[in-house]
Formats: C-alpha cells, sequence, structure tokens
C-alpha cells in the first residue's frame, strides 16, 4: 500500500495547493472594492438568526424545495456531500494505515463500525446517483436549445453544468467500486447495512490491485473535482453557507439599502463628498458582498423563470445580471489587482477594460436591462443563495441618475414634481385634502400635534390623496376606521412624498431630503403609529425611515382592517355574490409578507368566491408600477399589467382586487384596454379589497377603481 500512499499524498498535495491558489485569487479579487462593515456588524449581533438561517436556507434547503423535484434532487446531492465526508475518512485511514502497517482496514474511531453508518453512506450514494439522473432529465428537458428564452438555463454556462455532473458521477461509481473490493478483501468496516456495497461485491473478483486502484481512483475523481468547483459555477458548494451569512435580514428585501461610502452611510452635506463615488459605476465599486453574490450563483435560473421583465420579453435577466458582472470581473482581475507601475505599462485595451462602464450603450450591463427593473422581488425571492439582486440594480441606478444623470426622460418630469410640489404628479399640495370634503364625516387635519385621543395617523400618500381611482380607496378605509370607532387624523398638506419613487429610481439624495422631511413633521407632531394604504409608503415608513431615525408603529390598512374584523368592530352583512381573485401587490406580500390579512377579509364576506391566480403569494406576478416605473414608458415586449390581467382572466373573475393604488391604477388600465377590445366582460372592475369590506358593511354598490 506504500505506493498508494504516496501516489495519494501527491495528488492531494497538488490539487490542494491549485485551489488553494484559487481561493486566495477571489479572496483578493472580492476584497478589492469597498468594505461592507454592516453585513458582520449585524452577523455578529444576530448569531441567533444566522444560526437558524443556516440550518432552514442550508442544511434544510428550503428555498429549493419550494421547486420540490429538482429541490430533492438537489437535497439528496448536497447531503452526499456532508454525509460521504466519512468515506473520505476510512479512503485517507486506509492508505495511510495501509502505508504504515500493511493493513488497510481502517474505520473511524467509535462509529466507524456501526452498520447504521454503512448504510447511511451507500443510502445518500444512490440518492445522489438519482439525483444526478433527476438533474440530467431537468436539464434536457428545459434545454434552450428546445424552449430558447422560456428555458430557466437561458444564458447559463451549460458545458460546466454537465462536466459537474459527470465528476459526480465519477466519483460515486468510484466509490461503489472500491467499497465492493473493500467487502471482498476484508478490508471493509462494516459487516453489514451498506447494501449497495455488498451488492457491488457480489459482481467483482476478490483483489487487492483491484481495491487500490479503485481507492485512487476514488480520491483522483474526487480532488480533481475540487479543483473544477473554485474554478466554475459549483464554488457555491463553498460560498453559499457565507453569502446566506451575510445576506441581509430578514430575507434581503423590506428596506432597500442605505447608500455607502468606504463602508459608512453618506453624508450629503459632507462638503468632502466626492460625487463620483455614489453608486456603483465600475467593476471596482463592488462590495466584497456583491462579489459573493458573483461566487454563489448557481446559475439555476429560478430568479430569471420568475422575472416580470423577462417574462414580458423584455432585456433584464436576474441571473445574466449577476453572471455578466462576474465574467467581466474575472476578465478585469488580472489588471485590477495589478500595481500603478504594472498598468501603467498596460497596452490602450487593458485600460479601456478597466475603464468599461457598468452600464451603458458599450457597457457590462445595458441601460434598458437596468431601467426594466420593477423592484418586485421575485427574484430575490427565489433565489436558494440569497443573491441580492435588487441591491445590485439600486446602486448601478444611483450612480446612473445621480453622477451620469443618465434615466429615462419621463422619469425627470417625476423628479422634477417630487422637488417642487412634493408628489410625483406635481399637483398643489394644497389638493390632499379635497378627498375628506366628499365624506359625511369630519376627518380630524393635524394642525401642529397629534391629538391626545387619536390612535392613528392615517398616511393617505400622494396617490390615495391625488389620484381618483385611489381616492376611493382613502375614502373607503377612512369610512371604516370611522365606523369601527378608531381615532385617527391625517397630515393634509403637510404630507409629502414618502420618497419611495426616488429612492427606487436612485435618487438616493431626494429620497433622504423627502424623508427626513417627513420625519421632522411626524416627530413634531408626536405620531407613533401610522396606518398606510399603499404598500411602497408602508414599506418605507416601517422599514426605511428607521435608517434615518425615523422609528415608528406602521401597519397596512389590510391588516388593520383584519383585526377589526375579528374584534368584531367592522362586521359584513350583505352578501357580495361574486367570484374574485386577488392580485398580491410586491411590496406588501414579497417585501413584507402581509399575505394572509387581505385574504382573510375578503374569506369573511358573505358570498364572496375567491379564485387565486397560477402565480400568487410569493410567486405572485408584479403590476409593473414598482422601482419608479409608475412614471416610465413601457416600450419593448408587452406590458407587465397587460401580463397579470391575461392570467387574471383566465379565472373568469366578476372583480379582481388588490390592495395598492399603482396596482389598482395598472390592472384598471389593463382591463379598461380589454374592455375596449372586447377581451373583457363590461361589468369587470378592479377594487381595493377595503372598497369589498365597506360594500358589505353598508349594503352599498363599491366604487370601480377600473374607470378613471
Amino acid at each position: 500500500m506504500l505506493w498508494v500512499a504516496i501516489i495519494g499524498l501527491v495528488m492531494t498535495v497538488a490539487a490542494v495547493a491549485l485551489a488553494a491558489r484559487r481561493v486566495l485569487f477571489l479572496y483578493k479579487l472580492a476584497t478589492i472594492g469597498p468594505p461592507a462593515p454592516e453585513r458582520i456588524e449585524y452577523a455578529k449581533n444576530n448569531v441567533g438568526a444566522e444560526v437558524k438561517a443556516q440550518l432552514v436556507e442550508v442544511f434544510g434547503q428550503k428555498k429549493l424545495l419550494k421547486w420540490t423535484p429538482s429541490g430533492v434532487a438537489h437535497f439528496f446531492v448536497m447531503w452526499a456531500f456532508f454525509i460521504l465526508l466519512t468515506v473520505y475518512i476510512e479512503a485517507y485511514g486506509a492508505i495511510i494505515q495501509g502505508a504504515i502497517t500493511g493493513e488497510a482496514d481502517f474505520h473511524i474511531p467509535l462509529i466507524g463500525t456501526w452498520p447504521v453508518l454503512g448504510f447511511l453512506q451507500d443510502f445518500i450514494a444512490v440518492a445522489c446517483l438519482l439525483g444526478l439522473i433527476a438533474f440530467a432529465v431537468i436539464r434536457i428537458k428545459n434545454s434552450p436549445k428546445k424552449l430558447g428564452r422560456g428555458s430557466r438555463f437561458s444564458g447559463s454556462h451549460l458545458g460546466g453544468a454537465w462536466l459537474v455532473l459527470f465528476m459526480i458521477f465519477n466519483i460515486i461509481w468510484t466509490l461503489f467500486l472500491a467499497r465492493g473490493a473493500a467487502v471482498n478483501t476484508g478490508n471493509f468496516p462494516y459487516e453489514s447495512g451498506a447494501f449497495a456495497s455488498e451488492a457491488v461485491a457480489s459482481i467483482l473478483p476478490t483483489s487487492e490491485l483491484l481495491e487500490e486502484i479503485a481507492l485512487l481512483l476514488h480520491i483522483g475523481f474526487m480532488l480533481v473535482f475540487l479543483v473544477i468547483v473554485v474554478n466554475s459555477k459549483h464554488l457555491h458548494i463553498f460560498t453559499a453557507p457565507l453569502n446566506v451569512l451575510f445576506s441581509r435580514r430578514p430575507d434581503a428585501l423590506g428596506p432597500a439599502p442605505e447608500m455607502r461610502v468606504d463602508g459608512k452611510p453618506v453624508d450629503f452635506e459632507d462638503e468632502d463628498l466626492d460625487p463620483e463615488r455614489l453608486g456603483r459605476g465600475k467593476i471596482a465599486d463592488t462590495t466584497w458582498k456583491g462579489f459573493l453574490d458573483f461566487y454563489t450563483c448557481t446559475e439555476c435560473g429560478r430568479c430569471q423563470s420568475q422575472c416580470p421583465a423577462w417574462n414580458t420579453d423584455k432585456p433584464l435577466s436576474p441571473k445574466m445580471l449577476i453572471l455578466d458582472q462576474r465574467d467581466h470581473a474575472f476578465a478585469v482581475a488580472p489588471y485590477l489587482m495589478a500595481t500603478e507601475e504594472q498598468r501603467a505599462h498596460a497596452g490602450q485595451d487593458v485600460l479601456a477594460l478597466l475603464e468599461k462602464p457598468l452600464v451603458g450603450e458599450d457597457g457590462v450591463i445595458h441601460p434598458d436591462v437596468l431601467w426594466s427593473c420593477t423592484n418586485c422581488g421575485a427574484c430575490v425571492e427565489q433565489c436558494p443563495v440569497d443573491i441580492e439582486h435588487i441591491d445590485h440594480i439600486l446602486d448601478m441606478r444611483r450612480y446612473q441618475v445621480m453622477v451620469e444623470s443618465s434615466f429615462p426622460t419621463e422619469a425627470g418630469v417625476m423628479v422634477k414634481n417630487l422637488e417642487n410640489k412634493g408628489n410625483p404628479w406635481g399637483m398643489s399640495e394644497m389638493k390632499r385634502a379635497d378627498w375628506i370634503e366628499e365624506l359625511d364625516f369630519e376627518v380630524q387635519l393635524i394642525d401642529e400635534k397629534m391629538p391626545e385621543d387619536t390612535e392613528y395617523l392615517f398616511w393617505v400618500g400622494c396617490a390615495g390623496a391625488l389620484e381618483d381611482r385611489a381616492k376611493k380607496t382613502t375614502k373607503a378605509v377612512a369610512e371604516l376606521l370611522h365606523i369601527a370607532g378608531v381615532k385617527f387624523a391625517v397630515l393634509g398638506p403637510m404630507e409629502a412624498c414618502s420618497g419611495d419613487p426616488a429612492r427606487r429610481l436612485g435618487m438616493e439624495f431626494l429620497f433622504n431630503m423627502l424623508a427626513q422631511q417627513n420625519i421632522e413633521t411626524l416627530n413634531e407632531a408626536g405620531v407613533k403609529k401610522i396606518v398606510a394604504t399603499c404598500p411602497h409608503c408602508f414599506n418605507t415608513l416601517a422599514n426605511e425611515y428607521p435608517q434615518l431615525g425615523g422609528t415608528y408603529e406602521v401597519v397596512h390598512h389590510t391588516q388593520l382592517l383584519a383585526k377589526l374584523v375579528d374584534e368584531g368592530k367592522l362586521v359584513p352583512v350583505a352578501p357580495i355574490e361574486e367570484k374574485i381573485t386577488y392580485h398580491d401587490p410586491c411590496f406588501l406580500g414579497r417585501h413584507n409578507k402581509v399575505y394572509s390579512q387581505p385574504r382573510d377579509i375578503m374569506s369573511k364576506v358573505p358570498g364572496v368566491q375567491t379564485q387565486e391566480m397560477h402565480r400568487h403569494k410569493d410567486r405572485g406576478f408584479c403590476c409593473g408600477a414598482g422601482g419608479a416605473r409608475m412614471w416610465m414608458e413601457e416600450r419593448i415586449g408587452k406590458r407587465i399589467n397587460t401580463e397579470r390581467v391575461d392570467e387574471a382572466l383566465t379565472t373568469d373573475p366578476d372583480t379582481i382586487s388588490t390592495a395598492c393604488p399603482f396596482c389598482l391604477v395598472m390592472l384598471g388600465d389593463s382591463i379598461n384596454e380589454k374592455k375596449n377590445s372586447g377581451e373583457a366582460k363590461e361589468t369587470l372592475e378592479v377594487v381595493d379589497v377595503s372598497q369589498l369590506l365597506i360594500k358589505s358593511i353598508k349594503g352599498e354598490p363599491a366604487e370601480p377603481a377600473a374607470t378613471s
């Protein structure tokens, strides 16, 4: 066995050296950009949450198992890596012991002869083999050659994936060959349990040479696989736990990340602030967490398959957004890590590559890709390794908007309106309270301080105050709160835009200005609790204002109304004999996990028959308005709102309900188009859940929102 030990040792040293060299290269490349101390700080301060994330997402494969066939296959293949580590301990132990004593019957101390361990090793190896077959079938069935952009593997590096499957297969068959040979020579540590190894042994000759060759083959394939892994997309085997560890909690949705320079939140009043460092303009501006995202992408395409932009023939693929940056990073890596002297002697081609912008007609990312994103979060929600696509997009948008002044023209009108009038429509702030005049009861307008007997500030929002269709929701919610005896007040002209459209566009400076103005108003008024009808305002007030010192107890109107219904303070009595399908607003659902309350309200309304669309809850499809897209023209591909309404129509609804003013407008516009073309029945309307509730409580028709 001495020759086996020598060859095994040489192979191991060579493979580990090559792998270590690659790991060092990846580390140096990742740390060339700005730091991200907040990631490390959070992980340190939330050990319990991080341990839970590792158990649930990494070891439990929670996200992968949402897609059952491929998820189960991956579960067994992944656990094979963990459990079969014991086989490698046995293999190296055997060759070392054989070289020293001449005996190769090594076993792991204490547990090394337990039949249950032998059974577990064989079971997981067989399960891994079946998983490989499942992966092969899935890849053939979903081949881009057959399905084009309909394949979630479209754009992925397919050759590398097949190579990895082939290498894992080699590891498994050589494992059984080595174990079967060891059974026949008497060197196998298990007398029973290892059913597959014993079956293989029954067809093999008894030969120590065969055992030694099989052992070397098994170790050799494993070592070659190690080198391949650290040079391929399967690097995620090692980086996925790290990416999960340092991802934003609770799930990388909710608040947009603060803009940072050198790891510190940006102070826009700092006279020494270099505007060129705002956002991300070149690959070198990427933090180590961004590089970790690059390294961890498995190219599975789940994000791509769920993206509303990609599904409506737009150029944005969240997967390719990450892969294009990764490929560019690897292309420029030698020059990024070069010394100034080395760069000085580089050619013009090299310098041009280094200076290549992240976004541009000739950039790494085309502008149409960047501006197609609705920030819906479907990509982040579905990513099994916690890649934060929206963070990448926002950082690039920030640079484009604040440094390059390059963004869709119509969005510029929205920005000017926010700057001058405090709302995206550019209407007078005095119109913010006009809706109150249409009610038959008094609504308290805050002058300076919240009245002592007032429980909630009703944050009406720009759409709720100024957009005719959304105003119907505002009036319905106000009336419901009045009926339930909930004391509330509104800011009226003192309220300004929450800043969500500015932030999601990338205009962080304007967001800060609006947010600080609102926080000052809220704090001076003594506001503690807020109810908001707009999920974008809700998300901004609840999750993003704390970044600037504004912390309040914020609820969405569906959460509050569901609670009031449960408490018996709101009692729906009049039946609504309608078939209704509910559309999940992205910033209420995926971003804040509010799925049940709107449905709970509808379930309490007599006569309502609910029918879910194919894509709903965490797989819900966007209306197309998020990410400031509400104020941009949709010129490429099919309109996202049209795609969503087409899906809604498959349920043959009488009414489409939702819980967001943006969704009301987008879905309503598409429904009107469908009516005009005869594709939808004339009675079909889109209404807010609150409108259904007030209709049942009062026994009066709900005001439709699909007409303007």
